[in-house]
């Protein structure tokens, strides 16, 4: 699944990760201000946000385009030197452009919600008597907006396009990985369902997952700060009153519990769905036998193997049950979560400055990063379907490599009666 696409995967992976806290810890660190050195300009600390597009202008961004070039070209010429890679420029390459768009895409939301204080303060000024705010101020905002609006579309709409060739290489990958090696793994049953249905879900879901993903990490190190900044506006939460970052922190503690508990509620689906594929196959073939051979798919076996399927999906149903119970519950009480916070400083915020459009920016921002750690949440039901695959093609390719099985397969064989747990033993009705 990997070693087809990435270069020694394990220790690529690891040290992708590793790389990205260097560069990113520099940045913050003070190599943010290098842009300065080569002309760039130096970043005036005391200026406002920026707003509109030339958010993407300032020396900051500048220098970040150039920071990030850098990082990525030395990072490719460690692998291409270390372990050169049929399809290094697409796992490589690509996936540094796709986690750079994305990463653009998400300060389009930084840019909009930078946007929405003076537009919503605007709104605010004008609904009072005496206001001197203008139908062109609020035009020329809404002006703003528009364009902002459609680079987001114009990014969205160009990263899924790259995505999706970038996700169909690496199914390619895949499929010339097996293909190469077919002769060993032909006789194992559902060879051809793993190379060809398996890898192709695997590609369509690993391209919804692994955007989602990238964009949720992307939200988290964009509105982080904006949250640091939002909550100086709040003093005191109820139930514990002052905190530090009280904004921050209640965000983070949060979106926590949420995937904690979330995780815990659903921790049995990956194993049902994995063997739900396995009954469900078992009685497949059952039955595809059965139109050649008169003896095969008898009533009494028929009956057996889809009692099985039967069982298999009525416990799937039970532990879904408890594990939307639990998610609805936590999803809607998130809808009400920000404004039992902020109760008490809308009470009293004319003390601290808190106008409408700060409550726009608030709500925003605490929307993004709660939405951002909730990705687990959101998508625990495709993550699981995911893991079920990846399952399904790891046992495939303990047959290649001559490995033995995984733990879950180990307990199908003990099931099911057969003897040696290596794949290459198993044959036909396993």
């Amino acid at each position: 699944m990997f070693k087809s696409f990435f270069p020694q995967p394990k220790l690529f992976f690891i040290s992708a990760l590793v790389w990205t806290v260097i560069v990113m810890v520099a940045w913050y660190a003070g190599a943010s201000q290098w842009g300065a050195l080569i002309g760039l300009g130096t970043p005036d600390p005391e200026a406002g946000p920026v707003i509109g597009l030339g958010h993407f202008t300032t020396p900051e961004f500048l220098w970040f385009y150039v920071y990030y070039v850098i990082a990525v070209a030395i990072f490719y010429a460690f692998w291409h030197r270390r372990a050169k890679h049929p399809w290094e420029l697409w796992s490589i390459l690509g996936s540094a452009l796709i986690l750079f768009v994305t990463y653009y895409g998400v300060q389009v939301s930084v840019a909009v919600n930078n946007w929405r204080r003076p537009f919503f303060d605007g709104v605010q000024d004008a609904l009072t008597e005496g206001s001197t705010v203008t139908q062109t101020d609020l035009f020329s905002l809404l002006l703003v907006f528009a364009q902002l609006a459609f680079m987001a579309i114009f990014i969205g709409v160009g990263v899924r396009f790259f995505t999706s060739h970038y996700v169909f290489r690496w199914r390619t990958a895949m499929n010339d990985y097996y293909m190469a090696r077919w002769k060993q793994v032909r006789h194992i049953e559902g060879a051809s369902q793993r190379v060809q249905e398996d890898t192709m879900r695997f590609a369509g879901i690993t391209e919804n997952l692994g955007v989602a993903a990238i964009d949720s990490v992307m939200t988290l190190i964009a509105f982080l700060p904006v949250l640091w900044a939002l909550s100086e506006y709040v003093t005191e939460l109820p139930l514990v009153g002052a905190i530090p970052a009280p904004l921050f922190t209640a965000a983070i503690v949060w979106s926590i519990f949420g995937t904690g508990m979330l995780a815990l509620a659903g921790i049995r689906l990956p194993g049902l769905e994995f063997k739900n594929q396995r009954v469900e196959a078992a009685y497949r073939k059952e039955l595809v036998y059965g139109e050649d051979r008169e003896e095969r798919a008898q009533p009494p076996t028929v009956r057996e193997l889809f009692g099985d399927v039967r069982r298999n999906y009525f416990r799937l149903y039970l532990e879904y049950m408890y594990f939307n119970i639990f998610r609805f519950l936590y999803l809607q009480a998130d809808n009400i979560f920000v404004m039992l916070l902020l109760i008490p400083t809308i009470v009293g915020g004319a003390a601290v400055g808190f106008t409408f459009g700060v409550l726009q920016q608030v709500l925003t921002a605490f929307g993004q990063v709660s939405n951002s750690f909730q990705y687990l949440v959101n998508s625990w039901t495709t993550i699981v379907e995911l893991l079920s695959i990846h399952k399904r093609l790891q046992s495939f390719e303990a047959a290649i490599d001559d490995k033995d099985l995984p733990d879950i397969d180990r307990e199908w064989l003990e099931i099911h009666g057969a003897g040696d747990p290596k794949i290459e033993t198993i044959g036909p009705g396993v």
